[in-house]
């Protein structure tokens, strides 16, 4: 046993300091990056924001909507083949903005190896909640193997040493958070976890000297979320709550909202796995969102925010953010102050 007395830090626990700025216009801050793959060796240009790959939000109207701003979505692992066949065949210019997404499990495998048959998948997602395991280690290298030229972003983990280990196997962007995520109960059920904000600073530095990439993956709840994890390094921000119950997301809707649930919760377990098994604690839990109409609205926020931010510390573009970033501790008392307490 030991014990890391350095102390660790969330996105409630800082603000960015303002600096001064030469932008005429926020309308005048680039989004748009692009970024070269150190395994794939291709480039990809986008917005770097993610739709998260949850049976809620990873879904074909989430991917349509998103890819008109020029962002991403990872479709969430339990669509039909044949309906992600069609949607891969039929809508090649959305499908393009889009990661496939498979776990680790023989008949994920399966599915994926029937679906490459038809078609030729750009991007891959390989997703499961513990990225810690030799055997997900195995898993990357080998489908590294077979796919020289696919985009790979792979996890999760939270530390810079498996950030590098999983970019050393194969993986292009690594995603970061062990606990985050709104709907994630990891860390009450386990107590294993990292606090998000100094997850992806180290992460990054990481992943950056080896030339690769690093998606923020969990804990984002505002706009301000979404800037930090850029300025803290992040090169992807993948969003799943911020998205939920939008016009775009499949799932329940009740009279008081829109059922979002994690996807280790008992809920999510039930709809996919047959349920909780008997050797298994659920990680996750179901909360009700207000609806929240179409998820144009809630992309305008984001990209205004971070324009604004861009605009405050004199970054010209998003790529600039995280070299104009300085963050500024705040006390905990204070978050209520701020609207981020929690």
């Amino acid at each position: 046993m030991r014990i890391e007395t350095d102390v660790k830090l969330d996105f409630c626990d800082v603000l960015i300091r303002p600096k001064r700025s030469e932008a005429a216009s926020r309308k005048a801050i680039e989004l748009i990056r692009t970024f070269r793959m150190p395994h794939a060796a291709c480039d990809l240009t986008c917005v770097p924001i993610i739709a998260a790959n949850m049976s809620t939000t990873g879904t074909f109207a989430m991917a349509r909507a998103l890819q008109r701003c020029r962002m991403m979505t990872s479709l969430h692992k339990h669509y039909k083949l044949s309906d992600l066949t069609d949607f891969f065949v039929e809508e090649r210019n959305k499908a393009a903005s889009c990661f496939y997404t498979l776990g680790i499990k023989d008949e994920d495998e399966a599915k994926f190896k029937e679906i490459t048959r038809h078609i030729t998948l750009d991007k891959i997602c390989l997703d499961v909640a513990n990225g810690y395991s030799k055997y997900f280690v195995d898993k990357v290298k080998r489908l590294r193997e077979f796919y020289p030229n696919t985009i790979i972003m792979a996890g999760n983990v939270c530390t810079g040493d498996m950030t590098q280990e999983l970019i050393l196997a194969g993986a292009d962007v690594v995603k970061i958070g062990i606990g985050p995520g709104s709907v994630c109960t990891t860390r009450l059920k386990t107590g294993v976890g990292y606090p998000q904000l100094s997850a992806i600073i180290d992460c990054a530095d990481a992943a950056h000297g080896l030339n690769g990439l690093i998606c923020a993956d969990g804990g984002c709840s505002t706009p301000g979320d979404v800037v930090k994890a850029f300025g803290a390094g992040a090169d992807f921000v993948m969003l799943g709550g911020v998205l939920a119950a939008t016009d775009e997301c499949e799932g329940q809707w009740t009279e008081d909202g829109f059922e979002f649930f994690g996807m280790s919760s008992v809920e999510a377990q039930n709809q996919f796995n047959g349920g909780v098994k008997d050797y298994v604690a659920a990680e996750g839990k179901k909360v009700t969102i207000p609806k929240k109409g179409s998820v144009n609205l809630v992309l305008q926020d984001i990209m205004g925010g971070i324009r604004s931010a861009c605009a405050y510390v004199g970054a010209a573009s998003l790529k600039d953010l995280s070299k104009c970033t300085t963050f500024v501790q705040v006390a905990r008392t204070h978050n209520t102050i701020y609207g981020v307490g929690g």
